[in-house]
């Protein structure tokens, strides 16, 4: 059997996980919002219209953060048309998917299913078709308490207190010819840099994430940051990365080693923001907001047909991926990747979370179910919290078409503030089992708490309504640690959680 080995110590840290990385993201796309969270005659609809079931499945994940709302969708949002009475918000077009956006779930609406959710808003503001005016309203409306012309509407329609959103994003994919509003790296630079200054003037507390590139692909990519940075890096708290793998050639060990370029780019763009911290002399380090990504490919042939039968209707049936478990194997590396890079990381959202490219999947008027990519998340953030450990790795490789001497054990681990130990691995080795020597010695006395495998024999295995537990978590066949040496085996394709603890 080949082997893998994995050295620790509680001194060789990365930095404390912050929470967030665990976030997701519901934009008004498809049946993300409408059939989703929002189904005000489904059976186990609450008295606001939002189905219990959906929020029994977001509240297991433990999402921390959810953005909102938008996404494309929101560079051409009018945020007022969400407020107030229902019956007299406007139905409005929506050229960012070709839809009829109804505004029947709004601002309010949100925040009051975030609550039920167990989390926050991280709210999109509009840069796109709008401008830095309508930012600060928004912040006015949404945090200050009272006395004001936004703040006080508010209060009108029926929210006394402050809904205190924290963390806002200043538009999104900016650079892209997609976008409604596209800009050149300086003219959003500009934009973000008085948006942030009004929007932090209103409220101090706030934290505000910049526009990345929307592509590592882009031409602008790299030099879209360093300008757009130059202009705003004072005023502004992180800078966004988008990033969704495919596997349209169908083949599983190049597609799996895909979060070696998810590496790449976070270090990039890390570099980036540090040239320009250094430009401008600054100390202050600018962290990462991942606010979108995922896998992204299965729907998009479904897409084209959804819109050659119907436009402008009302949540169609838009990017609703079919995960199968090599796509959970990818995003559980995806998932160890971030927290490789937990100093500078701070924000992480899988995009998105009901329907659309989602982990949960409902029917209209029936059931909700897991989709394969449910689980390494809802692993990563129940385990995956504390401190970032620094493990020293070696691991049997390969090669693949994009990349020479791809670990076969992909892997990291995280101390917990109650002393406890998670390892979390992925084996890319497509036909053996390989054993995981891990030395933990400096930890103390441990005891092996769990081994949770998630593997299948089918890479293109899925979770379906009929079928939900297709593709799911079981428990691993144990291993042994005795002297602080664990010895465990990880099955051929599979993702693994350990927990030792004390």
């Amino acid at each position: 059997m080949k082997k893998a080995t994995m050295i620790m110590d509680k001194d060789f840290t990365i930095g404390r996980i912050d929470k967030r990385i665990y976030g997701s993201f519901i934009e008004h796309l498809g049946r993300a919002v409408y059939g989703g969270i929002y189904e005000p005659d489904h059976p186990t609809a609450d008295k606001n219209g939002f189905r219990q079931d959906v929020i029994d499945m977001v509240r297991k994940l433990n999402v921390p953060v959810v953005r909102y709302p938008g996404g494309n969708f929101v560079s051409g949002f009018n945020w007022e048309d969400s407020v107030g009475p229902r019956d007299q918000r406007p139905k409005r077009l929506d050229l960012a998917w070709f839809t009829t956006e109804t505004n029947e779930v709004g601002l309010h609406e949100f925040v009051d299913w975030a609550k039920a959710a167990n989390t926050q808003v991280m709210y999109a503001v509009n840069l796109g078709s709008r401008n830095p005016d309508d930012a600060r309203n928004v912040v006015e409306y949404a945090n200050h308490k009272g006395g004001s012309y936004w703040s006080d509407m508010r209060i009108k329609n029926g929210a006394k207190d402050p809904f205190d959103i924290k963390l806002w994003c200043l538009g999104n994919e900016m650079d892209g010819p997609w976008q409604m509003g596209q800009k050149t790296a300086y003219e959003y630079g500009r934009t973000a840099n008085e948006a942030a200054k009004m929007m932090k003037w209103v409220d101090p507390t706030i934290e505000l994430v910049a526009c990345g590139s929307s592509s590592h692909e882009m031409p602008t990519y790299g030099a879209w940051e360093y300008e757009m940075l130059s202009q705003c890096y004072e005023n502004v708290d992180y800078v966004s990365l988008h990033r969704y793998y495919g596997n349209q050639t169908n083949q599983t060990a190049d597609f799996l080693a895909r979060s070696m370029d998810l590496d790449d780019f976070i270090m990039e763009v890390i570099s980036i923001c540090d040239a320009v911290a250094a430009k401008k002399h600054q100390k202050r380090k600018l962290n990462l907001s991942f606010d979108e990504w995922n896998v992204w490919y299965h729907s998009n042939e479904q897409d084209k047909e959804v819109w050659k039968q119907e436009k402008w209707g009302r949540a169609l049936p838009l990017l609703e991926d079919v995960y199968n478990f090599e796509d959970a194997l990818l995003c559980g590396s995806m998932l160890i990747t971030f927290l490789r890079h937990a100093d500078r990381v701070k924000v992480a959202c899988l995009a998105q979370l009901v329907n659309v490219i989602a982990p949960i999947m409902t029917r209209n008027g029936g059931g909700v179910w897991a989709q394969t990519i449910y689980w390494p998340l809802m692993h990563a953030s129940a385990y995956g919290r504390g401190t970032a450990l620094r493990p020293l790795i070696s691991s049997p490789v390969y090669d693949c078409s994009d990349y020479e001497k791809v670990p076969l054990v992909d892997a990291t681990a995280t101390l917990a503030d109650d002393g406890s130990v998670t390892i979390f691995a992925v084996n890319r080795d497509m036909q053996e089992d390989i054993l995981l020597d891990a030395d933990l010695r400096a930890f103390g006395d441990l005891r092996i708490a769990e081994h949770i495998v998630l593997h299948h024999d089918d890479v293109k295995a899925v979770n379906t309504e009929a079928n939900p537990d297709n593709v799911s978590p079981k428990a691993g066949n144990g291993g042994t640690l005795d002297g602080g040496k664990l010895e465990i085996k990880l099955p051929s394709l599979s993702w693994n959680v350990i927990r030792l603890v004390k």
